[in-house]
């Protein structure tokens, strides 16, 4: 099986997904993953990588291009899709074209990373076209069926399983120091005004509470990017700060802070699920208002939502435990089950008599010309997913005066100067 990823975060959920939907092996053991990490700016460093823990067979940088000339030969079972909705569409269109000839291919699984609450419409019209579109709960699959049934696609694919990075052991009690978490995001919220507030609180209830740990975990260091962009990173703000000795910056693996969580605090991490599920009280602030634009909105209902000040008052939420149900956070014990029907879904498809059939996404020079053309084209696709003229041949490196810009740009990044960040951002441009 192999994956196809963008960013750290992308890596994580499709390589862990794909474990957990693999068919098991005729002989036994786990199932042999390829990853491939599509270039781009996001693609992961190796700190993130060993971050994220994912161990792989192979593991290795492409080009949209070299990545499709690379899956026109190799005989994977399944291939899995942790891209952003144009890279998903690219793929489906490229992919449906390197394997016209094929008299088998594989099953072709796509989904999200975490909480769906922004683009859901496009997003979704984008991944349509895969064998399987993964919803992490049963609200997200009632929503994706809604979606595709709205414009008269087909809504077979939508499969509801659950987020693959949910674990660990269950919250079981106060830990000595007490210890409050603030789960970072890179681009939420964006503002320098109110990342600063949002530091500042934190910081000031390290100074109520003295006797607690109080840590700001971070995604990333200055340099690296994830799935967002950050360009106002906290590491930088706070050093304009004086933080007490009780508070200290936190990178690692999410599930390893969490193992010594009293309180998670965030505006809408996916980390809130992680410590839902392993029912740590949580905390969704309101802070900055409850707004689509934050994601905080997709915790109404939770029970979750409460300001710095009730926090700083002692108050503790409670969560709803039909709401945390719905989510697919499956604290009850049914987790375990959670990937069952995604995984007999795949089985089914490669003992199908006579193998899968061409690849038939929503979007065609048909049904979007004015739309389809300029996703495609961002990966050096024509309109049916034939590599463009002067595409990036496989194997070739990004040249020379890129590889200057990109070295240059996270250097001088590293070492505060903010301006460079728009550099950073066209790199994928040049």
């Amino acid at each position: 099986m192999a994956v196809l990823a963008d960013s750290d975060t992308r890596w994580k959920w499709g390589a862990l997904t794909a474990r957990r939907i693999a068919p098991s092996p005729a002989g036994g053991g786990d199932a042999v993953l390829d990853g491939y990490l599509l270039r781009g700016r996001a693609t992961p460093t190796p700190r993130q990588l060993r971050e994220v823990g994912v161990r792989a067979g192979s593991l290795r940088e492409v080009t949209a291009v070299e990545f499709l000339r690379t899956m026109a030969d190799e005989p994977y079972d399944v291939l899995v899709l942790a891209l952003v909705g144009g890279g998903v569409q690219a793929m489906l269109h490229g992919l449906g074209r390197v394997w016209e000839d094929r008299t088998s291919r594989p099953a072709v699984v796509t989904g999200y990373v975490g909480v769906v609450y922004e683009k859901l419409t496009d997003g979704l019209l984008l991944r349509h076209g895969a064998d399987l579109v993964l919803a992490n709960s049963r609200a997200d699959a009632d929503r994706f069926r809604a979606v595709y049934e709205g414009v008269g696609a087909d809504a077979s694919a939508v499969t509801e399983v659950a987020l693959p990075f949910l674990g660990g052991a269950p919250y079981t009690g106060e830990h000595e120091p007490y210890t409050v978490v603030f789960a970072a995001q890179p681009s939420v919220p964006e503002s320098r005004k109110d990342r600063t507030y949002l530091l500042d609180r934190l910081i000031q209830h390290a100074r109520r509470h003295p006797g607690r740990d109080v840590l700001l975990k971070l995604r990333s260091r200055p340099g690296e990017h994830t799935t967002h962009i950050e360009e106002l990173p906290y590491q930088k703000l706070v050093q304009r700060l004086d933080p007490p000795a009780n508070f200290r910056l936190v990178y690692g693996h999410m599930g390893e802070v969490l193992d010594r969580t009293d309180l998670l605090v965030t505006v809408s991490s996916t980390a809130a699920l992680e410590a839902l599920h392993r029912r740590i009280p949580t905390v969704v602030l309101t802070d900055l208002g409850v707004r689509e634009s934050l994601g905080n909105h997709h915790f109404a209902g939770s029970g979750c939502l409460a300001s710095w000040d009730r926090l700083d008052a002692g108050h503790l939420p409670v969560p709803d435990e039909e709401w945390v149900a719905r989510q697919g956070v499956a604290a009850d014990g049914s987790y375990a089950t959670a990937f069952d029907a995604a995984r007999e879904r795949v089985t089914a498809l490669l003992d199908r008599p006579g193998g899968l059939p061409p690849l038939t996404p929503y979007y065609t020079p048909g049904t979007a010309p004015g739309y389809l053309p300029g996703v495609l084209a961002r990966h050096h696709l024509g309109p049916d997913g034939t590599p463009l003229p002067g595409a990036p041949a496989a194997d070739q490196d990004p040249g020379p005066v890129r590889q200057i810009v990109r070295r240059a740009a996270r250097g001088a990044y590293r070492h505060g100067v903010q301006r460079v960040a728009p550099v950073i951002r066209r790199m994928g441009e040049l």
